[in-house]
């Protein structure tokens, strides 16, 4: 049996940042053949690809300057977001609650009369009744909710009032007032870089600092014995740890463990997948300038696409399809890639001359945690069980929350320097 102070599971972007700063006697084990985790770049053709859309809104100097002194200038891209709503086969500017005045003039009045006369609480039963109550009717209906529950795939009473944080776009009526004269994005991610060969190239800075040797690909957790402080791995091997640090989505990290101990607090857990198309065609979309769009059209089975080459300045149309599910759904991924192409024809996107010349399929399971209180709570008192036992588990799934990726970078950091 081999003895590691501190054995890491998963090698993403959490999993990287910890091994980084905590620089001594560590294994991260990943069962993919590659790190990166959700934070990986495609090549196929002529076209560079993320698992889904990542771009880096930094907000701490330290990891700037980590990204931004390892890639040449030349192959960083900085750009001021362009975003729009397919709404009614119209473009309104993102986000739509502060752009109401590009709506038709009756619709328009129906927004401003319900806004004015929203009824706002104290406190919100849920984030459906938060939308009413900082809206009103008629936002949450065009917009609000149709979007959102094809993005979480579920019913928006289930979710907390803050299940989306910071990453929220609020807005008050002066705000929204304001706006219809002096257009100003003043959301978290108005401006962002992104690498010229993806987001992968991040991923490839933190696994360069790291011993490699210290990295075991292509491995599985097969059991946690928490207790006895061991790990067994499909290789075979047992590992004896000191601490051990999960990277892992939370519902799949509580399957591991010996006796189904944390079978109860597992099946709380709430969430939906999300099917991800990357498209690559032989010609560019007459939309030349947007960064991303989101549709809260029912009728359309994806809910945000995005533009590779409106970023990359590149002269083929390159896109990611986003497309929500339940946690429990089956994907037909053949049928939606059919259902894709004649929606992105609807919409205009696509043309009858456009060939697709590459794509690939991605399932993201998890995609978004479903934040409710309840759970939250119960999450809570169990990483503070685990925490008694040296065990922490961190991450946007490891820990179970809605950030960014320098957030989960930031918590990867102030752990290591912690323990």
């Amino acid at each position: 049996m081999e003895k590691v102070k501190y054995l890491i599971i998963g090698a993403g972007i959490s999993g990287l940042t910890f091994a980084n700063y905590i620089k001594d006697d560590y294994l991260i084990i990943e069962k993919e053949n590659e790190v990166g985790g959700y934070c990986r770049t495609i090549r196929k053709g002529d076209f560079i690809w993320d698992y889904a859309g990542h771009f880096f809104h930094f907000k701490t100097d330290e990891f700037k300057k980590m990204f931004i002194d390892e890639v040449d200038d030349k192959d960083i891209i900085s750009k001021d977001k362009c975003t729009k709503i397919i709404y009614k086969d119209k473009l309104v500017d993102y986000p739509f609650q502060t752009n109401i005045h590009q709506l038709d003039k009756e619709e328009f009045i129906d927004c401003l009369y319900d806004l004015f006369n929203k009824e706002e609480k104290e406190d919100y039963d849920s984030f459906l009744d938060m939308l009413y109550g900082k809206f009103g009717k008629s936002i949450v209906e065009k917009f609000l909710k149709p979007y959102n529950e094809k993005l979480y795939a579920c019913d928006l009473t289930t979710l907390d009032k803050d299940a989306m944080g910071r990453f929220f776009p609020y807005a008050n009526i002066n705000q929204i007032i304001n706006n219809m004269k002096k257009n100003e994005d003043v959301s978290y991610n108005n401006k962002f870089l992104y690498p010229r060969n993806g987001a992968g190239s991040f991923i490839d800075i933190l696994y360069n600092k790291i011993d490699k040797n210290k990295v075991k690909l292509n491995t599985k957790i097969e059991e946690i014995d928490y207790q006895n402080k061991t790990v067994k791995t499909s290789d075979g091997d047992t590992y004896e740890y000191e601490y051990l640090i999960n990277t892992a989505p939370l519902n799949h990290f509580l399957k591991l463990f010996k006796n189904n101990e944390f079978e109860a607090i597992e099946n709380e857990l709430s969430y939906n997948k999300v099917l991800v198309f990357n498209l690559g065609f032989n010609k560019k979309s007459k939309f030349n300038k947007e960064h991303w769009m989101y549709i809260p059209d029912k009728n359309t089975n994806f809910y945000r696409i995005g533009f590779y080459d409106n970023i990359l300045d590149s002269d083929k149309l390159s896109m990611y399809i986003e497309i929500g599910y339940d946690k429990d759904a089956k994907i037909d991924a053949e049928e939606q890639l059919k259902l894709t192409l004649e929606n992105l024809k609807k919409h205009g996107i696509i043309t009858d001359d456009m060939k697709l010349e590459e794509y690939c399929t991605i399932i993201m399971d998890p995609a978004y945690v479903h934040i409710n209180g309840k759970v939250d709570n119960d999450i809570t008192k169990l990483k503070e069980q685990l925490k008694n036992n040296n065990i922490y588990t961190i991450g946007r799934y490891g820990a179970w929350t809605y950030c960014s990726m320098e957030d989960s970078m930031i918590a990867a950091k102030e752990l290591a320097e912690k323990i």
